[in-house]
C-alpha cells in the first residue's frame, strides 16, 4: 500500500503494441490493473474506431449469454459461480466459442418455441373439455335438428330453448359457444343485445376453477356462455363480437353422439400432449443444465474480452498499420509492472518483436490515486465525497481515521449506546468474508462498507461515554466519589469554625429542599475523579449548568486546535509544491489571526481551569467578558486573570490588525513585484512537475544576478516556456475573497463547533427522558406484577434506544462530524480539484450475475 499522506507519483507512458500482441498485452494488463488508458481517438466516431466489429461480437455473445441466463433462472436451475475469475479467451477460441453459443440458442429457441406451442394447445384441449362439460346443462336436445320454415305459431307456453319449439318456429337456429374473461361478462352480453337487436339468447355460467390463459400465461376466473341466434348476419355480428372481446370460441356440437365423440378425442389428445410435454421439458433441462456450468466463465469472459477492445479503440494506429500505440497514466511505483506485463503478453502472443513503452514528459495534471485497504476506504470515501484531492496535495483521510470518529464521539458520547455500536460493526468485521452481508440490501449493504468507520465510531464513544460517565443517561461509580456529603455537618467540625463556613445541621437537612456542598469546607472536597465526571454530579440539581459549562468550552477548544491543525497541514502543500511565499504571506497571518484571538481564548479557558481553586472561585473573572473586554478596551481598571494582562492583549490585537492587510495584499504585491522585476524568473517544465531552477524568493533577492546554471540557460528556458498573462486585478480579488471568507469563517467557524456541545446535550437528554418514561416507570412497580411488566417494558426500551438513540442521533451526529471535516476543517488547506485514477482492470467488471442477466 502506497502512502496516504499524498497521492501516488505519477508518469505518463506511451505503449507501443504490435498488431498482433496488443490483445494478450492488455488482458495482462487488465489482470494486474495498473494503467489508466488516454481517449486518442477523440475525434472519432465510436461506429468509425478500428474495433468496433469486435465490440459488436462481443455485444452479440452477450445478448445471448443474457437469453441463456434468463432461461436457466426460468428453469429454476442454481448458477454456479467460480471462486476464481477466468482469463479473457484466447483469438483462436472466440470464434469456436461464438459458434458454440450460437449453435445453442437456436436449439433452445427451437425447444422452447415447441414447448410453448405444446403448452397452448394443451391449455386451448382443457378450455375445450371445460366448455362441452358446462354447455351440456344449457341445452336438452334430444333429436338432432332440422331448420324447416314455416309461419309462427303462438308462443305463449313454449320454451325458447326446446329444440321441438324450435323446429315449429321454422328460424334457422345457430350456436356459438366458448369461454370469456370474468370482467368482460357484463360489457359483452350489453354489446350483444345492442347490436344484434334481440334476435340472440346468451346463457353463461362461471367455471368452477380458474384455468391459465394460454396467450398470457395468467390464471383468471373464466365464463362458459353459449349463445343462440336466428339468421347468418347475426351470426356474422355475433363471431365478430367475440372476437373483439377476445373470446375463446370453440365448434359446439349439434348432437349428443358427436359431443361424446368429440369428448373422447380431447381425452386422447390432452393424455398425448402430456407426455411430449414432459419429454420436451426432460430435454430443455438437460440442456441448460449443461449450459449453467459453463455460462459463468463465459460472461466474464465475454465482459473482459468486451473491455480490452473498448481500450483497443482507444488507441492510434502507426502510418504502418501495423503497431498500435496508447498512452497510459501508471503509477512509478508499477512501472516495473507494466513492463513484466507487456512482456508476458508478447510471450503469450508467440511474437517476435516484442511490445516495449516510453515514458514522455507532459505538462497535463495527472489523476490521483490514493491506494487504500478494507479499513482505510471508507475514510478515503467520506473525503472524496467531498471531491477527489488534486494532484499530489495532502490527503485529509489520514487524520480522518482519527478525528472523525473522535468528533463523532463527542457528540454521541455514552458508554452504553457506543458499546451497542462497537458490538454491532464487531460482528460484520468478523463475519466481513459471508457472501450474504455483501449482497445484502442497499442499507446493510452501506452498514458493511463502513464497518470499520462505525468500529472506531462505538470505540471513541465508549471513551468519551466514560469521559462524560454517562452510561444509557446513568452515571457509574467505578472509583468512588471524591465528594464527601458527612464533612458538611457542623458536628464534623471544630466549634470555632462555624462561623466561617455554612454547614449543615439537622434541622437543615429536615427543612432544605436543596442542599449545597461548598468544596471549600475542609473535607468536603477530596480530589477529581480519576476518570471523567464525578458520578455525583447525576444528582446534582445543578448537574446540567456544569455540564454544559464543560461541554461548550471543551467544543470551542476542540474546533479552534482542529482549524489550526488544518491551516498548519496548507504550509506542508506549499513547501511541496514550492510555493514558500504562500508560507509567509497567507499561512502565517492565518496563523497569527487564529491564534491571537482564538488560541488566546483557550489560553484564558485553561489558565482559568488551572489558577483559580474552589476558595478563589467567587472572584475568578468572566471569561466571556475578558474576552469582550479585550476589543472594547475599557476605561475603568478590571481585574483581570493575571497581571500585565491588558498589554499582553493589546499587543496581540495589534499583531491581528497587521496579519489582515497582509493577508490581503502581500500575496498580490508580491507576484507583481516579481512580474515588474523580470518577465520569466527561471522557470521550467520538465514533464508535468514544475521544476524551479531558482525560487521565488532568490530571484526577488538577486535580482537581475546571473543564476548559478548560467545566463543562457535561463534565457533559453525562458524561450520555451509560454509565460501566461498576468492579470493583477483578477489576483487580487480572489486573494481579498479568500482573506474576508477565512477571517469571517474563523468566527463562524468556531461557532459551528459548538454543535458538538448542543448534539451531545441533545442525546443525553433523550437518554435521559426515554429511560424516565420507561424503565423508571417499570422498576417502581409493585414486585408483584413488576417481573411480568418489567419485561416488555426492557423490550420496548431496548427498541426505542436503537432507532432513536443508534439509529436516529447516530446519523445526525454522523452527518454533523461530516460537515465539520468538509466545511470547517477541509478548507483551511484542501482543494479537492483532482481527477481519480480509474485504472483498466478487470476486477472493477462485475463478476455477479446482475439482474439484467435475470430478469426479461
Amino acid at each position: 500500500m502506497g502512502s496516504l499522506f499524498r497521492s501516488e507519483t505519477m508518469c505518463l507512458a506511451q505503449l507501443f503494441l504490435q498488431s498482433g500482441t496488443a490483445y494478450e498485452c492488455l488482458s495482462a494488463l487488465g489482470e494486474r490493473g495498473l494503467v489508466q488508458f488516454r481517449d486518442l481517438n477523440q475525434n472519432v466516431s465510436s461506429f468509425q474506431r478500428k474495433f468496433v466489429g469486435e465490440v459488436k461480437r462481443c455485444e452479440e455473445l452477450e445478448r445471448i449469454l443474457v437469453y441463456l441466463v434468463q432461461e436457466i433462472n426460468r428453469a429454476d436451475i442454481p448458477l454456479p459461480e467460480g471462486e476464481t475469475s477466468p482469463p479473457a479467451p484466447p483469438l483462436k477460441q472466440v470464434l469456436e466459442m461464438q459458434e458454440q453459443l450460437q449453435k445453442l440458442e437456436v436449439e433452445l429457441r427451437e425447444v422452447t418455441k415447441n414447448k410453448e406451442k405444446l403448452r397452448k394447445n394443451l391449455l386451448e384441449l382443457i378450455e375445450y373439455t371445460h366448455m362441452l362439460r358446462v354447455t351440456k346443462t344449457f341445452v336438452k336436445r334430444n333429436v338432432e335438428f332440422e331448420p324447416t320454415y314455416e309461419e309462427f305459431p303462438p308462443l305463449e307456453n313454449d320454451s325458447l330453448l326446446d329444440y321441438s319449439c324450435m323446429q315449429r318456429l321454422g328460424a334457422k337456429l345457430g350456436f356459438v359457444s366458448g369461454l370469456i374473461h370474468q370482467g368482460k361478462v357484463e360489457a359483452f352480453e350489453k354489446m350483444l343485445w345492442r347490436v344484434c337487436k334481440g334476435y340472440t339468447i346468451v346463457t353463461y355460467a362461471e367455471l368452477d376453477e380458474s384455468l391459465e390463459d394460454p396467450e398470457t400465461g395468467e390464471v383468471i376466473k373464466w365464463y362458459v356462455f353459449l349463445i343462440s341466434f336466428w339468421g347468418e348476419q347475426i351470426g356474422h355480428k355475433v363471431k365478430k363480437i367475440c372476437d373483439c372481446y377476445h373470446c375463446h370460441v370453440y365448434p359446439y356440437p349439434h348432437t349428443a353422439e358427436e359431443r361424446e365423440e368429440i369428448q373422447e378425442g380431447l381425452n386422447t389428445r390432452i393424455q398425448d400432449l402430456y407426455t411430449v410435454l414432459h419429454k420436451t421439458e426432460d430435454y430443455l433441462r438437460q440442456v441448460l443444465c449443461k449450459a449453467a456450468e459453463s455460462v459463468y466463465t463465459r460472461v466474464v469472459q465475454v465482459k473482459k474480452m468486451k473491455a480490452i477492445y473498448h481500450m483497443l479503440n482507444m488507441c492510434s494506429i502507426d502510418v504502418t498499420n501495423k503497431c498500435l500505440i496508447a498512452e497510459v497514466w501508471c503509477p512509478e511505483a508499477d512501472l516495473h509492472e507494466l513492463r513484466r506485463a507487456l512482456e508476458e503478453g508478447s510471450r503469450e502472443s508467440g511474437a517476435t518483436i516484442p511490445s516495449f513503452m516510453n515514458i514522455i514528459p507532459t505538462k497535463e495534471t495527472p489523476p490521483t490515486l490514493i491506494r487504500t485497504n478494507k479499513f482505510t476506504e471508507g475514510f478515503q470515501n467520506i473525503v472524496d465525497a467531498y471531491g477527489v484531492g488534486s494532484y499530489r496535495e495532502v490527503n485529509p483521510a489520514l487524520f480522518t481515521i482519527i478525528t472523525f470518529p473522535f468528533l463523532f464521539a463527542v457528540m454521541f458520547g455514552d458508554f452504553g449506546h457506543g458499546f451497542v455500536m462497537f458490538l454491532f460493526a464487531l460482528l460484520l468485521v468478523l463475519n466481513e468474508n459471508h457472501p450474504r452481508l455483501n449482497q445484502s440490501q442497499e442499507i446493510m449493504r452501506m452498514f458493511f462498507h463502513g464497518r470499520y468507520i462505525l468500529l472506531l465510531m462505538g470505540l471513541f464513544s465508549v471513551y468519551t461515554g466514560l469521559i462524560y460517565n454517562d452510561c444509557f443517561s446513568k452515571s457509574v461509580n467505578l472509583f468512588g466519589s471524591g465528594w464527601n456529603v458527612s464533612a458538611m455537618f457542623s458536628s464534623s467540625h471544630a466549634p470555632a469554625e462555624h462561623k466561617k463556613m455554612v454547614l449543615w445541621n439537622d434541622s437543615t437537612v429536615r427543612h432544605s429542599r436543596v442542599l449545597q456542598l461548598d468544596p471549600s469546607v475542609p473535607g468536603v472536597f477530596r480530589g477529581p475523579y480519576p476518570l471523567g465526571i464525578d458520578p455525583i454530579w447525576n444528582l446534582a440539581t445543578n448537574r446540567l449548568t456544569f455540564l454544559n459549562s464543560f461541554k461548550m468550552k471543551m467544543s470551542v477548544i476542540l474546533g479552534i486546535i482542529h482549524m489550526t491543525f488544518g491551516v498548519i497541514l496548507g504550509i506542508f502543500n506549499h513547501l511541496h509544491f514550492r510555493k514558500k511565499f504562500n508560507i509567509y504571506l497567507v499561512s502565517i497571518p492565518e496563523l497569527l489571526f487564529m491564534l491571537c484571538i482564538f488560541g488566546y481564548l483557550i489560553f484564558m479557558i485553561v489558565y482559568k481551569w488551572l489558577a483559580f481553586s474552589a476558595e478563589t472561585s467567587r472572584v475568578a473573572p468572566s471569561i466571556l467578558i475578558e474576552f469582550i473586554n479585550m476589543f472594547l478596551f475599557p476605561a475603568s481598571e478590571v481585574y483581570g486573570l493575571y497581571t500585565g494582562q491588558e498589554h499582553v492583549q493589546r499587543v496581540l490585537l495589534v499583531v491581528t490588525a497587521l496579519s489582515v492587510p497582509v493577508l490581503f495584499l502581500g500575496k498580490p504585491l508580491f507576484l507583481l513585484w516579481l512580474h515588474n522585476g523580470r518577465s520569466c524568473f527561471g522557470v521550467s517544465r520538465s514533464g508535468y512537475t514544475l521544476v524551479r531552477k531558482d525560487s521565488e524568493e532568490e530571484v526577488s533577492l538577486l535580482g537581475n544576478q546571473d543564476i548559478e546554471e548560467g545566463h543562457n540557460q535561463m534565457e533559453d528556458g525562458c524561450r520555451e516556456m509560454t509565460c501566461e498573462e498576468f492579470n493583477f486585478g483578477e489576483i487580487l480579488m480572489t486573494q481579498v475573497i479568500h482573506s474576508i471568507e477565512y477571517c469571517l469563517g474563523c468566527i463562524s467557524n468556531t461557532a459551528s463547533y459548538l454543535r458538538l456541545w448542543a448534539l451531545s446535550l441533545a442525546h443525553a437528554q433523550l437518554s435521559d427522558v426515554l429511560w424516565a418514561m420507561l424503565m423508571r416507570v417499570g422498576l417502581r412497580v409493585d414486585t408483584t406484577y413488576g417481573v411480568l411488566l418489567l419485561l416488555p417494558v426492557i423490550a420496548l426500551f431496548a427498541v426505542l434506544t436503537v432507532f432513536i438513540l443508534l439509529i436516529m442521533e447516530g446519523l445526525s451526529a454522523f452527518l454533523h462530524a461530516i460537515r465539520l471535516h468538509w466545511v470547517e476543517f477541509q478548507n483551511k488547506f484542501y482543494v479537492g480539484a483532482g481527477t481519480k485514477f480509474v485504472p483498466f482492470s478487470f476486477s472493477l467488471l462485475s463478476s455477479k450475475f446482475s439482474k439484467d442477466d435475470s430478469v426479461a
